[in-house]
């Protein structure tokens, strides 16, 4: 199915790499050991035989137009900018032909002259066996490349070819520290529609685009509107059937959250990825919805960004993905109308301590009020207008969480000789669930051996009752 970008941003400019040196030189021919269960996450230099200083690193978006930055490790072992990228890369083969390597001079210039325009010595800018390459998206690295060289193949044209291996942000971030959270450039999501009449609409600093109908999306934010409506599979194997339907908007401003402190010896004493963020909807369910079985879900757009958040002077590429869908459940035989406006905000990811290891998180503050609310007839009906969402770094997949907020209806019919009278009760609600996977040991903590779950998050309030006659 064809994509519809939100905005054609090219994600190559983005594109950069950071070279630190390990310290496995061929001068000594040496490294240090790698405790059982991570990889070892402290940058290894002989040139200095005392341990630089941690620093509070700041974490920041990379501003439009500008490529990320480029890093190395110097003789202080702490990462400093580096003219080198990455040009292409192989995923079958690990192999990558790293440019921008200066070249030795051809002669030396006169004593105490410099000489202008000469690029920098090969020797000092050349990657070397045990550097660690961290580049946004790159050719053949779409979600970005971190690796470490563990060869030095030869030369060519575009570059330097290398041979890599898989390595971790512990070896580039060694002792230092990084928190903060980097908004999502709305402007950057691709959007897929899986459904006829999905609408887009953003707005982000200097550029505000209104939403259908004329309304004014918030800054920062990403709307996502059903036009028309979704109507329900009726077949006699659908679960659920009936003229029911499900019209309205998901406005998201998402952020992702980042920390990281290496201030312990061989893994980081504490780490943090997640994704957080403001949210609104608005959404109607109308029409009869007929009891059959499992929850029948209907996805109606895909969302994929990679942004590049800088950690100093590291580029760290993470990995979004995110459907929208509508899910409806039924029990018997019930008539639905209601309009229900939400807001409030969410967080998930997962949270490393050395202490306790990695641990879920996942909390969502939401209230909803009704704008029209009844249900008639006996039985059970919810549905829910939600978002599962993919969060991870480098093309690892690391935290999944399904955010589902929802309306819950039940209604109740008593019979006597001359009529039939019932109660009726609407409630508001959120589910959150999801779990954690083994690549979050990208950060270069002890690896887990299965997915770990956020755990079953619920929380409902009561939007409106009623009672009556019963259709």
């Amino acid at each position: 199915m064809r994509k519809f970008p939100v905005r054609n941003v090219a994600l190559a400019s983005l594109v950069t790499v950071s070279l630190l040196a390990t310290g496995c030189s061929a001068d000594t021919g040496a490294s240090s050991p790698v405790a059982a269960g991570a990889e070892a996450s402290r940058p290894l230099t002989s040139a200095t035989p005392e341990a630089s200083p941690s620093r509070q690193l700041a974490v920041a978006g990379v501003p439009e137009g500008e490529p990320t930055a480029v890093a190395r490790v110097g003789k202080d072992g702490q990462a400093k900018k580096s003219p080198l990228k990455v040009a292409s890369y192989d995923r079958g083969s690990r192999r990558a032909v790293i440019s921008g390597a200066g070249k030795a001079p051809s002669a030396s210039p006169a004593p105490g002259k410099s000489t202008p325009g000469k690029s920098v010595p090969a020797a000092e800018t050349a990657p070397a066996v045990g550097d660690i390459i961290a580049s946004g998206p790159a050719p053949g690295a779409p979600d970005g490349l971190l690796a470490k060289v563990t060869e030095v193949a030869g030369q060519s044209e575009k570059g330097t070819e290398v041979r890599t291996a898989p390595t971790t942000l512990g070896a580039l971030l060694g002792d230092d520290k990084a928190d903060g959270a980097v908004p999502v450039d709305p402007a950057t999501v691709d959007v897929e529609p899986l459904v006829k009449g999905v609408k887009v609409s953003w707005a982000k600093a200097g550029d505000i685009t209104a939403g259908p109908q004329g309304a004014n999306v918030p800054l920062g934010s990403l709307r996502i509107d059903v036009g028309g409506s979704v109507p329900l599979p009726v077949s006699e194997d659908a679960p659920v059937q009936g003229a029911a339907s499900v019209a309205g908007y998901v406005q998201l401003a998402p952020k992702v959250e980042f920390s990281y402190d290496g201030s312990s010896v061989l893994s980081p004493d504490s780490a943090f990825l997640g994704l957080t963020g403001d949210w609104a909807s608005q959404w109607e369910l109308k029409g009869k919805a007929v009891a059959g079985g499992k929850p029948v879900r209907i996805p109606f757009a895909k969302l994929h960004a990679d942004p590049v958040i800088q950690v100093g002077p590291v580029p760290v590429v993470v990995n979004l993905d995110l459907t929208a869908y509508v899910q409806v459940a039924a029990d018997g035989s019930v008539t639905v109308e209601v309009k229900q406006d939400l807001k409030g905000d969410f967080r998930v990811g997962g949270s490393y301590s050395k202490a306790g290891g990695w641990k879920p998180v996942g909390t969502a503050d939401m209230t909803g009020t009704p704008v029209r609310a009844k249900v008639t007839a006996a039985g059970k009906v919810k549905a829910a207008l939600g978002v599962e969402a993919g969060i991870g770094l480098y093309g690892a997949v690391g935290v999944t969480a399904d955010l589902a907020p929802y309306v819950r209806g039940e209604a109740s019919a008593t019979a006597t000789p001359t009529s039939v009278a019932g109660a009726w009760k609407l409630h508001g609600g959120v589910d959150l669930s999801g779990w954690l996977q083994l690549q979050l040991s990208i950060f270069g903590t002890p690896v887990f051996q299965h997915r770990i779950p956020l755990g079953s998050l619920n929380r409902e309030w009561l939007l409106a009752q009623g009672g009556g006659a019963v259709a």
